[in-house]
């Protein structure tokens, strides 16, 4: 394995600025590990595209720039030449955009999203599309139409969802960074069971513009990365103001690589957290609650006064998530019909009428989750239930707003476990929905109420990593981008290393997998 892929994107992108290796070297490393791990059968599955050509031609790019000199090499971005990998429910001209879906297996996009023309104006090289739930809806990558990711950890066990791919791929050491899309936890939740920072920010504070929507008022695109630092740096890439998204904040970005570094000098005097007294205890695994207590003491060590804040409603959280998501995702899926979007399928017997090829493509298209969130929103909009469902569910998220707004008089930042447990066998919660919707649970009140959160690694339950979740005020993600940053220098500290360097070998376990199917 290449000493490169190791790199996190900081110290690679500090390598690349000093000429002590080439863009094209980085990013060909990380294109022979993908092909050394990422085996669909057998491997991680991470990628449902590999972008190679492109890829090595803007490495290219970058490195005949900064071999040139001059003022077109001082104004490269700092992460120019450093690899990224991309969900596959964000639009990317050039490669296919799935959204995870047989309704759009092989769709080309005839634009990019605002957040990709970002990264092609910052020059950094796309390595290419990775696997996700089926339209971003699940929370084990279990529910894509091209078949499982596997977590680098364990092959048996789910790398989180919906963007298990993202966070797989980023664990994996096939791509320093990746972008994700959080809905109810989909960067978080599987930041923390493969062991990487997952980051959702403030609602806004990223362009949605070519996101292929799931729940309009709860999507928001983020980073994923190995350290907070690199997140904190591509957050700060894709962030900003964007007039195509109705929804996107008038405010310009806050410097949050500047609040990492800060929080990383370890020292958190005057900053209170607060523990949220809702979020542990019954159904959090025991090693899940004591990676958390022993996360509180360092963070005490470092000189942040400890509270308890009570968010009594958030007890409804999951339950008003499971009618606002569904409702509209429903909406925003309507659209893929066969007729203005989605692959076309006719129906084998009796008339060609637009109603039945709508039924004939999406009973086709769509799987299972899917299908069962269509009708639970489909029902939860309809005419008499409205009122008692959706309506209902949009007063509790007022109130979860409440709580913390509440909370935030309190504390500066709030801090839970990310997800109740480690992750679990592939396979052994896909016909309980409601077991695997329990995984959300930490995650939800966040994107409820528009806040930004954090996930970084915790330490290791079964030998399997856990993650911390920091949350902070709306528009205040310097505030929880400095405090992640020191709990993750003080716990790297006591470990001597990242926490993926305590992951197997990789290559071995891929390896033993294909010996042992044949």
């Amino acid at each position: 394995m290449s000493n490169l892929i190791k790199l996190s994107a900081a110290e690679l992108a500090a390598k690349l600025a000093a000429g002590e290796v080439t863009s094209v070297e980085a990013v060909q490393a990380h294109l022979d590990r993908i092909a050394a791990v990422d085996d669909a059968e057998h491997g991680v599955h991470a990628f449902l595209h590999v972008n190679a050509q492109e890829a090595l031609a803007v490495a290219a790019e970058v490195d005949a720039i900064r071999a040139a000199g001059g003022t077109e090499a001082a104004d490269l971005h700092p992460l120019a030449g450093v690899p990224i990998a991309i969900k596959d429910l964000i639009v990317t001209k050039g490669q296919p955009t799935t959204a995870g879906s047989k309704m759009l297996d092989g769709w080309m996009s005839p634009y990019d999203a605002t957040v990709i023309e970002k990264i092609r104006a910052a020059k950094l090289p796309i390595l290419g599309k990775t696997n996700l739930d089926e339209f971003a809806q699940g929370s084990s990558t279990e529910h894509s139409a091209f078949g499982n990711t596997r977590n680098p950890w364990d092959l048996s066990r789910i790398p989180g969802g919906s963007g298990g791919g993202s966070a797989a791929a980023v664990a994996a050491f096939e791509a320093p960074l990746a972008l994700g899309t959080d809905t109810g936890g989909s960067i978080r939740q599987p930041g923390a069971v493969t062991g990487t920072v997952g980051a959702k920010p403030t609602y806004g504070a990223v362009s949605r513009y070519g996101a292929i929507a799931m729940a309009s008022s709860l999507d928001q695109i983020g980073p994923v990365a190995r350290t907070v630092l690199d997140s904190a740096l591509l957050q700060e890439l894709i962030g900003g103001h964007d007039p195509k998204d109705s929804t996107s904040l008038p405010e310009a970005v806050p410097a949050l690589a500047d609040a990492a570094r800060l929080g990383a000098s370890g020292d958190l005097s005057g900053v209170r957290v607060g523990v949220i007294e809702e979020l542990g205890g019954e159904g959090y695994e025991e090693g899940v609650k004591a990676r958390f207590e022993e996360s509180l003491e360092l963070l005490k060590a470092r000189g942040a006064e400890i509270v308890t804040v009570s968010c009594p409603n958030f007890k409804y959280a999951l339950a008003a998530y499971y009618l606002i998501m569904p409702s509209e995702m429903s909406s925003n899926l309507a659209k893929f019909d066969g007729v203005r979007f989605g692959n076309r399928v006719l129906p084998t017997d009796g008339n060609v009428t637009i109603e039945r090829v709508m039924g004939a493509t999406r009973a086709a298209g769509f799987g299972d989750e899917v299908k069962r969130r269509i009708i639970l929103g489909t029902y939860a909009l309809s005419a008499g239930y409205y009122d008692a469902y959706y309506g209902s569910a949009q007063k509790v998220r007022t109130l979860i707003q409440r709580d913390f707004n509440a909370a935030f008089e309190q504390a500066d930042v709030l801090v839970s476990p990310t997800s109740p447990t480690v992750a679990f066998e592939l396979g052994s919660k896909i016909d309980d929905p409601l077991a695997m919707y329990l995984n959300d649970i930490a995650t939800i009140p966040a994107n409820l109420a528009g806040v930004p959160g954090i996930s970084i690694p915790g330490g290791l339950s079964e030998g399997l990593p856990v993650g911390i979740q920091f949350l902070a005020p709306a528009h205040e993600d310097a505030r929880m981008y400095r405090v992640a940053a020191a709990l993750e220098a003080a716990l790297e500290s006591q470990w001597g290393a990242p926490l993926l360097d305590s992951a197997q070998d990789l290559e071995q376990a891929v390896a033993a997998a294909k010996e042992g199917q044949n």
